[in-house]
């Protein structure tokens, strides 16, 4: 049975007819009704959705687009309204968060490796289906996440794809505590993973342009910030870049010692320049970063809640989501943005 939810905020979407660049504001606000979840489904009465930089690339076409028109948003946050027959350890208002990946098949060879972030079938929140940018929205039950006490739902947004991901980008640089990790870029997802690198022991350096950014990372813990063109004070052991760009890329791999591994975080890269084959020799590595599975979701999740991690939030009401896009490509805004969709529910 649907619990009650204010009318206007629960068909209040953000919705994206056709990419076109942010300056154009490509999202349109429309009033739609709350679907019926089918039978493996939650629906969910939203309270916030942050904003990432994967919807801005495919607001603006940079990931061409699987579903139009679409709802974006894959860092989402609510309660539990309503449930399908066939779910399973759900009730209606648990608080629920939403990530990426909204779906695998969870048959082929990739899922049974445990690697359903590869599956050729997975879909995607935002993308594939109908995401967060609303006052309601579906998912799959066995793909939402039960949020910890402790973090109120904007506080908690930021986590569902920015703070997983770059927990499984730390894993995939294969540095280890007490060893020294690069992240290039300092936005949303690396001030997150600083958090959790420090935790584990290790020495962060980070290389942003930005000087703001730059002081935040030393708030932070970080033991140096520079700029890109600054020579880092140590070889590092492991680096991870944020910034979707593949000059970064080559400069991370400039800064390894021997047998580092460069993890590159980005669904969308502009192209990584040539470079001499001596940046990669002596087993130095570079790797990509694809989505995320169910088990960093829930490892990260359980992670922040010990820290406990904080995110940096900049709230904005649900209809400025063009504004927030736009200051996020500025790189203008103070934090995460994360747009109220409705009045949110306490941690309890």
């Amino acid at each position: 049975m649907m619990e009650s939810m204010d009318a206007s905020a629960a068909r209040r979407a953000m919705v994206l007819p056709d990419p076109a660049p942010v300056a154009q504001q490509p999202l349109r606000p429309e009033q739609r009704e709350p679907p019926s979840p089918a039978a493996d489904e939650l629906l969910i009465s939203l309270s916030a959705c942050a904003v990432c930089r994967t919807d801005l690339q495919i607001c603006e076409g940079d990931l061409a687009p699987h579903l139009q028109p679409v709802i974006p948003g894959h860092q989402a946050v609510g309660r539990v309204a309503a449930m399908g027959a066939a779910v399973e350890g759900w009730a209606v208002g648990d608080r629920v968060g939403v990530g990426w990946l909204a779906s695998s098949c969870g048959d082929c060879d990739l899922c049974a490796k445990g690697l359903e972030n590869l599956c050729p079938s997975a879909r995607f929140t935002g993308w594939d289906r109908d995401g967060g940018y609303a006052g309601w929205m579906t998912a799959r039950h066995d793909f939402a996440f039960h949020l910890s006490n402790g973090l109120d739902d904007r506080a908690a947004a930021p986590l569902l794809c920015g703070g997983v991901i770059g927990y499984r980008s730390l894993r995939l640089s294969g540095v280890e505590p007490g060893g020294r990790l690069g992240l290039y870029g300092f936005g949303a997802s690396a001030s997150l993973t600083i958090q959790v690198a420090l935790h584990q022991g290790m020495e962060v350096y980070v290389v942003t342009r930005s000087t703001a950014e730059q002081e935040r990372a030393r708030r932070l813990g970080a033991a140096w910030a520079g700029g890109l063109q600054a020579d880092l004070p140590v070889e590092l052991d492991g680096a991870i870049t944020f910034a979707p760009v593949g000059s970064v890329v080559i400069a991370a791999l400039r800064a390894l010692a021997p047998g580092g591994t460069v993890a590159i975080n980005a669904i969308h890269l502009d192209g990584i320049p040539a470079f001499d084959y001596d940046l990669l020799w002596r087993e130095r590595a570079l790797r990509s970063v694809a989505n995320y599975t169910r088990s960093d979701a829930r490892e990260f999740l359980e992670l922040a809640a010990r820290i406990p991690i904080a995110a940096d939030i900049e709230q904005l009401p649900l209809v400025s989501a063009n504004d927030a896009l736009a200051r996020l490509k500025a790189g203008s805004l103070n934090g995460t943005a994360v747009l109220a969709t409705s009045e949110p529910g306490p941690a309890e």
